[in-house]
C-alpha cells in the first residue's frame, strides 16, 4: 500500500467536527492533510497546491460536492474523488459515479472503512505514477531498442554490447531460450556502424541442411531440382551489415565446415556456382547450449566456436533481474493493449507481486504471453490476480517467498518445498498472515494487499475461522 506520509489528501466538509475527526483519523495514518470548510475554500486549495486523493462532503451550503468534484475533474482527471453524504440515495450515488467520483461513501462510516478505501484510491494514485514512470523509461532511451532494463547486471551487459559493436570483432551471445538474444544482437547491430545496412537473422535450427545451405549461400538456377532460378543467398544480401545466426548450436557439422569457410575467407559460394562472392559481413551468434561441452562431445567444430567467440555476452534469465519484471510487464501492456484494442492501462499491485514472485522457465518470452493472455481475459481497467494463468507453486520464488519482513517489520513464514497448488500455496500465506496478526483482519488485508471484502470471501472459501483477537471491527465510524 501507499508508504506512510506518501499520500497528500484534502478533505472538505461544511461541519467543523467532521473534517477535525477525519482530519485525525488519516493524519494518524501518516497522510499529510489540508482541512477545508466550505467548496469555495477547496477549490482554491486545488488550484493552488496539486493533491493525492480529494475526500469532500455531498451536500454543502454555497458550492457542493459536485461542484468541487467537477473542478478536481477539471484540474487533474486522474485525481481520485471520494464523495461523502449522509444523504445516501441511489440516484446520488450514480450521479457521483457518472461525474467520475472513484467512489461513494455514505454516513455514518466506519472509520477502518475510510482507511482502507482512501488507502485503496492512493494505491491508485501510485499504480498511475509507476506507470507514466515506466512509460517515460521507455521513452528516455530511444537508442535501446527492445532491450528494456533496470538492471545493474543488465547494464553492465549492454555496456560491454556498445563496446564491442564499435569494431568489426563477432559476438557470441549465450543464455537460455527466451531471453532475448536476438534482441541483443539487434542492440549490437544498431549500436554499430553498420546500422543503416541491412540486420538479417535466421534460425539454425528452423531449417534442415539442405534449405538453410540454400538460404545462407544463394544457389544457380539448376543447382538442384525445384531450382527454377538464381538466389541470392543471406549472407551476400547481408554484405556490410550484420547476420544473426540464431541457435547455432544446432547446425550439422557439415554445415558448420561451410560456414567456418565464408567466416575465415570473407567469401561465398552459391550453390551450383563456379565462382565465389566477397562479402563484409558482421557474425553474431547465439546458443542456448554449452558450446565447450558440445566440443567435447565432439558435436560443435573447435576452430568454428573461437572465430565466433571474440566477445562472448550471456544473457541472464529473467529471474536473474526481478526488478525488471514490473518495466518488461508495462511495457508488453502497453504494446499489446493498442495491438488487442484493449482498454487496460496496468497491472494491479497484487497481481504484479505474483509476477514478480514468478521463476519464469519460459524467460521474457513466457512474461510477454502471460501479459497477452492476461489482457484477452481483463474486464477491468488493471489486470487482476485472477486474470493472470495458474503460475505453478514449484516455479515461485522471489522475495514474497523466501521469508523478507512483512510490510508490518516481522518476518512471516513460508512454506518449504512442496509441490502445492496456486490455491493450496493461498490459503496457506492467509492462515500464516492472520496467525502473525492475531486475527486482526484488517492488519491481515494490509499485508496481503487486498481489501477486508476479498479476505472475508477467500476465509469463507477456505472455511478459515480467525475469531480469536479479531479487533478490526471496534473501530466505529462517524458521523
Amino acid at each position: 500500500m501507499i508508504p506512510t506520509g506518501a499520500g497528500r489528501i484534502l478533505i472538505v466538509d461544511d461541519e467543523a467536527i467532521a473534517v477535525k475527526n477525519l482530519s485525525y483519523a488519516l493524519t494518524k495514518q501518516g497522510y499529510g492533510i489540508t482541512p477545508c470548510h466550505s467548496g469555495e475554500a477547496a477549490i482554491a486549495q486545488l488550484d493552488r497546491q496539486v493533491f493525492d486523493l480529494v475526500l469532500t462532503d455531498l451536500r454543502m451550503a454555497e458550492l457542493d460536492g459536485m461542484a468541487v468534484l467537477s473542478h478536481a475533474r477539471r484540474t487533474d482527471p486522474d485525481l481520485p474523488v471520494i464523495v461523502i453524504t449522509a444523504h445516501a440515495s441511489i440516484h446520488s450515488a450514480v450521479d457521483a459515479m457518472r461525474a467520475g467520483a472513484y467512489s461513494y461513501l455514505a454516513k455514518p462510516y466506519r472509520i477502518d472503512e475510510v482507511r482502507e478505501l482512501v488507502a485503496r484510491a492512493l494505491e491508485l494514485v501510485r499504480l498511475r505514477r509507476e506507470n507514466q514512470s515506466l512509460r517515460q523509461a521507455l521513452q528516455d532511451d530511444p537508442g535501446r531498442g527492445e532491450i528494456i532494463s533496470r538492471d545493474p547486471a543488465m547494464a553492465r551487459l549492454l555496456a560491454t554490447a556498445r563496446q564491442a559493436a564499435s569494431t568489426q570483432a563477432h559476438i557470441l551471445i549465450g543464455g537460455a531460450s527466451g531471453t532475448g538474444k536476438e534482441l541483443l544482437a539487434r542492440y549490437i547491430h544498431q549500436h554499430s556502424p553498420r546500422r543503416s545496412q541491412p540486420f538479417v537473422a535466421i534460425n539454425c535450427a528452423a531449417l534442415p541442411d539442405e534449405l538453410l545451405a540454400s538460404e545462407l549461400f544463394g544457389h544457380e538456377k539448376g543447382a538442384f531440382t525445384g531450382a527454377q532460378s538464381r538466389r541470392i543467398g543471406l549472407i551476400e544480401a547481408t554484405h556490410g551489415g550484420s547476420l544473426f545466426l540464431d541457435e547455432i548450436g544446432e547446425m550439422s557439422l557439415a554445415m558448420q565446415v561451410k560456414l567456418l569457410r565464408v567466416i575465415q575467407e570473407s567469401e561465398v559460394q552459391r550453390l551450383g556456382a563456379n565462382q565465389t562472392q566477397t562479402v563484409d559481413v558482421r557474425w553474431i551468434a547465439a546458443t542456448h547450449r554449452d558450446l565447450q561441452a558440445e566440443i567435447q562431445a565432439g558435436r560443435f567444430r573447435q576452430d568454428l566456436y573461437f572465430r565466433l567467440h571474440v566477445v562472448a555476452l550471456e544473457m541472464p534469465p529473467l529471474a536473474a533481474r526481478r526488478d525488471d519484471i514490473p518495466l518488461l510487464a508495462s511495457h508488453f501492456l502497453q504494446r499489446l493493449a493498442r495491438k488487442m484494442q484493449r482498454p487496460v492501462k496496468g497491472i494491479d499491485p497484487a497481481a504484479m507481486a505474483l509476477l514478480q514472485a514468478y521463476a519464469y522457465p519460459g524467460n521474457v518470452r513466457e512474461l510477454e504471453n502471460i501479459i497477452e493472455r492476461s489482457l484477452v481475459l481483463c474486464r477491468g481497467e488493471f489486470i487482476q490476480r485472477e486474470d493472470l494463468p495458474d503460475l505453478s507453486n514449484q516455479h515461485l520464488s522471489g522475495p514474497h517467498l523466501t521469508g523478507r519482513p512483512s510490510p508490518s517489520g516481522q518476518p512471516l513464514e513460508v512454506a518449504g518445498d512442496e509441490l502445492l497448488t496456486l490455491a493450496q500455496h493461498e490459503e496457506r500465506h492467509i492462515r500464516r498472515v492472520l496467525k502473525h496478526c492475531a486475527g486482526n483482519r484488517s492488519q491481515a488485508a494490509k499485508i496481503l494487499g487486498i481489501d477486508r471484502a476479498t479476505l472475508w470471501r477467500k476465509l469463507k472459501g477456505y472455511a478459515i475461522s480467525s475469531a480469536a483477537n479479531e479487533n478490526s471491527g471496534s473501530e466505529t465510524g462517524l458521523d
